[in-house]
């Protein structure tokens, strides 16, 4: 894997459309957000709703926010489901990856998965548990304007400098940086893969585009690993890794900082499987990251949360090695507090508990 992600995500002898056909996206988003502006096509449901999103493609750290967000509401005495598009496996019909995840680590939090989200809430609204939710969190709502919403925390990924970006494909931004405008919220994710230089020049970025936004600065924070063995798994240590030959493995948008997290945590660099974001691991794929796992003979193979919802499918005596998913949690250096009040205030007081 390279230092960084590529310029484009056009392929490089495409790359010579890149310009011409951002120019054309960028009329098409300026289009269409000045007809949400304007409420056309907006439709206000019966909760209040906290949208999570970024500004560019994959991996800013949206589905350990949206947890946060979530336990945040449940501490608060909120009663929240999730809300999400649910993309799928590439390649594959399994269930969204980030579903699969929530529903793990999030019991009892109702999870929406589908395109048409609008639908899918009202469906689910109709049911028992549907009817005792009083508020809805949007997994990658920025761009989903389509549902109202009373406040948007927008990610910044601070390995992935937005203001050194171009718009799709030219470069990875879904949207202009001036769209930060309507952020309630901004939170620079991957503060630990970075300078503290760095953070300083995006928070004066940002609050000069924002400056009505609130600005959190946080890190991925690894509280402790789930090692899973052929007689079954077992919460660990996050220093269980100190010294190992350890694999990294993953299929995720921005692949850098777990790399650099597994690295860290081994004490030795990774051994790097890195595959596309929302990738299937189909058992050809699974067959070379055994082979690699044998060649190398490594001690561990280490996999985010989300390839975990996918991996889990393989026999455990089929891995010649403990397989390793960390326990993963946003923490916020700077603005946490902040936040949890804008998310508070936005959800309204909780609904009374049902007799």
């Amino acid at each position: 894997m390279s230092e960084s992600l590529p310029a484009s995500p056009l392929p490089r002898a495409l790359r010579f459309l890149a310009a011409p056909l951002a120019a054309g996206y960028s009329r098409i988003i300026g289009s269409r957000n000045v007809a949400f502006d304007a409420g056309r096509g907006v439709v206000e449901i019966d909760r209040p709703v906290v949208s999570v999103g970024n500004l560019s493609v994959g991996g800013t750290g949206k589905t350990p926010t949206v947890a946060w967000v979530v336990k945040v509401l449940l501490e608060a005495g909120h009663r929240p489901a999730i809300a999400m598009r649910g993309y799928a496996s590439s390649g594959g019909s399994a269930g969204s990856d980030e579903a699969e995840e929530y529903r793990a680590s999030l019991a009892n939090v109702p999870v929406i998965a589908q395109a048409d989200r609008i639908a899918g809430l009202l469906a689910m609204f109709a049911t028992e548990a549907g009817e005792a939710c009083d508020c809805v969190v949007l997994d990658d709502g920025f761009q989903h304007r389509r549902i109202a919403r009373q406040l948007d925390i927008v990610l910044v990924d601070a390995t992935r400098d937005p203001f050194a970006d171009r718009l799709l494909p030219s470069g990875w931004l879904r949207e202009p940086v001036e769209s930060l405008r309507r952020a309630g919220v901004v939170v620079l994710t991957h503060a630990e893969s970075v300078t503290p230089s760095d953070i300083t020049s995006m928070k004066r970025e940002i609050a000069r585009i924002a400056p009505a936004a609130k600005l959190a600065v946080a890190r991925h924070a690894w509280v402790s690993l789930v090692v899973a063995r052929p007689e079954g798994e077992q919460e660990d240590y996050v220093a269980w890794l100190r010294g190992k030959r350890v694999i990294a493995a993953c299929g995720i948008g921005n692949p850098r900082p777990f790399v650099k997290a597994v690295t860290e945590a081994a004490g030795n660099p990774a051994i790097e499987f890195v595959r596309p974001d929302h990738d299937s691991f189909v058992p050809r794929t699974l067959e070379k990251l055994v082979g690699e796992a044998k060649r190398s003979n490594a001690d561990a193979i280490v996999v985010t949360g989300k390839d975990w919802a996918k991996l889990k499918r393989v026999r455990p005596d089929a891995w010649p090695c403990p397989v390793v998913r960390a326990r993963l949690e946003i923490s916020f250096d700077e603005g946490g507090e902040a936040v949890k009040k804008a998310v508070l205030d936005a959800a309204g007081a909780p609904l009374p508990a049902r007799e």
